[in-house]
């Protein structure tokens, strides 16, 4: 939460160097007329006079250039402070909040002005400044001043406020030897106020601090200062160089803000304005705007595959995206929208030119507008929005990938596969049981909010989107003392009286368990018997229209006496098997899987033992009642006729009656 970027310390030298000229001439045109009833008019000419600003303006203007863009983007908690150099340090002003505005700071810009030329005095030095600017970064915050105010109130916390703050420098050196004097006495100061604030409770002891030193020249003058990146010093000081001529200081802030304060640049291109001196005519415009670094990266995680191209003049790149056609801010003109991943203040790099001023304004009015960004395999993709809320501007990432909500599930209706099954109820019962309600209360807020979370949280932890994915609350209709259960294990603290209670319902649930007895799923019984009923019906259909045929048959060749036949046994474990199915289909919902299978093998066992020749008999093969029968046949037919005549009487009486 404290990082460099909570301070922000500006050190301007107002010594008599910074008096000088920029020789950054500007040229200085009038018109010159005649007055009267003539309309003839001398041709404009043009005088040959210029002029060129002080290195000291172009430090002021940039300067404070760079914190309108940091309020602009961070209306609260990113505090800016000025300090001018010369015989001694001038605060300009605090850290208090109301302090913290363009008005204030360049009313006293004003009434500091430009540095004397003629002033001789060996006095003048930006080393008061960067003194008093240790001390300021020492000084408490409003936030700060309110944790420490906490702390004393708690004896047995030990927690440090955090302190880090950024020392911007903007002088003119000799040389790198002059330089480095200048860090050396800065880090000698930096820790002579550590050691002070140790001893005094109303201050803060300095974590860390990032000096940065713009040296500015003159147009086209060279320097023997030379640029460094940021190097730490110490554990507690990091120091960086850069030197620039005065046009420049503008750029070189502007890059060096977008690192500070981790922000991104986009061009607007393709804004159609009418022409200043032809309202019947128009032209394209561009403005470039600066936001959070996240309005690119939460597009794609990345700003690669955006389009980007460096400005003339900068040392920074820009995202370059398309207007497209503007649409208003209602919610019929919002409905055709991607998905907004990211929005984001914005504000522009030149706040006083005319496209940027147009480009405001019409947001302001209640517009929005489109940005488009060209792909690589053709076509163009909608990637942004610009829209004003509250005499604010946001820069609005839209997704460009295909989205999750672009088919949702439908709650109302079933077919094609969709869920309709969603616990709608229950959802809404449970966030009408988790609403935020604002309380008088002296505690503090955030422990407040960080202990609702974990409430939140808790009671989310398990529960299921769907019906079908929950048997617990399916059953909350069916077993009474169940809601009344789930209600009581969701709270923090539960008495004696609930614990029994709740030790009771599940005893309850353990012994019908022990039972054998299943839940009690009202639709999946009637859905069961249904389906049973329907099975018995068709089955004795079945039986009885097969068993008519058969007896018929079976009643004029078999014996009574006789073994069953093989499509008699059959028929019989196919009966069998049916009138399993049968009570197995009628009788599920009372029981259980162990006493469907008990009973299938008992069936199986009282079965009658099949006919042994027809067990012993090859599969293919006829089965023989009494083999042995045709084989005696065979013998008898084979023995000689004497023998059969002198064993076996004949009677001749009916022979010799008819002789």
């Amino acid at each position: 939460m404290y990082d460099l970027n909570q301070k922000t310390i500006f050190v301007l030298d107002h010594t008599q160097y910074f008096s000088i000229s920029s020789e950054d001439y500007i040229a200085l045109d009038y018109l010159k007329g005649k007055t009267g009833p003539s309309n003839d008019a001398m041709p404009s000419t043009s005088s040959g006079l210029q002029f060129s600003k002080s290195l000291w303006t172009c430090s002021v203007e940039s300067s404070i250039e760079y914190c309108r863009i940091v309020w602009d983007l961070f209306p609260r908690g990113k505090l800016v402070r000025f300090i001018v150099s010369d015989t001694a340090a001038h605060i300009v002003n605090t850290w208090k909040f109301a302090t913290q505005n363009m008005s204030h700071v360049l009313n006293a810009m004003a009434l500091v002005g430009v540095p004397q030329r003629n002033t001789q005095s060996s006095d003048y030095s930006v080393i008061h400044g960067l003194r008093a600017a240790i001390e300021a970064l020492a000084e408490p915050t409003e936030q700060q001043l309110n944790l420490m105010q906490a702390m004393e109130s708690t004896v047995t916390t030990n927690e440090k406020i955090p302190n880090k703050g950024r020392v911007i420098c903007v002088t003119s050196a000799r040389d790198n030897p002059s330089m480095k004097s200048l860090e050396d006495i800065f880090h000698n100061v930096l820790a002579q106020q550590n050691t002070l604030a140790m001893t005094q409770k109303k201050l803060l002891s300095i974590d860390h601090c990032h000096l940065v030193i713009i040296n500015v020249v003159p147009m086209n003058v060279e320097t023997l200062v030379t640029n460094r990146k940021q190097m730490d010093l110490s554990s507690c000081l990091s120091s960086e160089i850069h030197t620039t001529s005065a046009p420049e200081i503008s750029n070189k802030l502007t890059h060096l803000i977008m690192s500070h304060y981790d922000l991104a640049s986009t061009t607007v291109t393709g804004i159609p304005m009418k022409e200043e001196q032809n309202a019947n005519s128009s032209a394209n415009y561009d403005v470039e705007i600066l936001h959070a670094r996240n309005a690119h990266t939460a597009i794609c995680g990345t700003e690669v595959l955006l389009p980007t191209s460096i400005k003339e003049g900068a040392e920074y790149e820009t995202v370059t995206l398309k207007w497209c056609t503007p649409r208003g801010c209602g919610a019929s003109d919002m409905s055709a929208c991607p998905p907004c991943l990211a929005q984001h203040r914005v504000t522009p790099v030149d706040v006083t030119s005319r496209p940027s001023s147009c480009l405001i304004n019409f947001l302001l009015n209640g517009r929005s507008v489109l940005l488009e960004m060209p792909r690589k395999a053709g076509g163009k993709t909608t990637s942004h929005l610009l829209s004003a809320r509250g005499g604010e501007i946001f820069i609005h990432s839209l997704q460009i990938t295909r989205s999750c909500l672009e088919d949702p599930p439908s709650i109302s209706e079933g077919p094609g596969g969709r869920v309709v099954d969603y616990r709608i109820s229950d959802f809404a019962a449970f966030i009408k049981l988790h609403r935020f309600v604002p309380l008088k209360s002296k505690t503090n807020c955030e422990d407040n909010l960080h202990r609702t979370r974990d409430r939140l949280y808790k009671r989310s932890r398990y529960f299921p989107l769907t019906l079908n994915t929950t048997m617990v609350y399916n059953l909350q209709r069916n077993i009474p003392w169940l809601p009344n259960f789930l209600r009581k294990i969701a709270k923090e603290d539960m008495d004696k009286a609930d614990e029994v209670q709740c030790q009771q319902n599940i005893f309850e649930l353990y012994t019908a368990a022990s039972r054998g007895e299943l839940l009690p799923f009202a639709t999946m019984n009637s859905n069961r018997a249904a389906c049973g009923d329907a099975a018995t019906t068709k089955a004795e259909n079945e039986n009885s229209r097969d068993s008519s045929g058969k007896s018929i048959i079976r009643a004029t060749t078999d014996s009574p006496l006789s073994p069953p036949h093989s499509m008699d046994s059959s028929n019989s474990a196919s009966s069998l098997l049916k009138a399993n199915k049968r009570n197995n289909l009628i009788n599920a919902g009372q029981r259980t899987l162990f006493d469907i299978v008990i009973s299938a093998e008992r069936n199986q066992s009282n079965k009658r033992t099949d006919f042994t020749g027809r067990l012993c008999t090859p599969i293919g093969q006829v089965a023989k009642l009494y083999p042995e029968f045709g084989s005696k046949e065979k013998e008898a037919n084979n023995t000689p006729t004497a023998a059969k005549d002198e064993n076996l009487p004949i009677k001749i009486e009916g022979s010799s009656l008819r002789s």
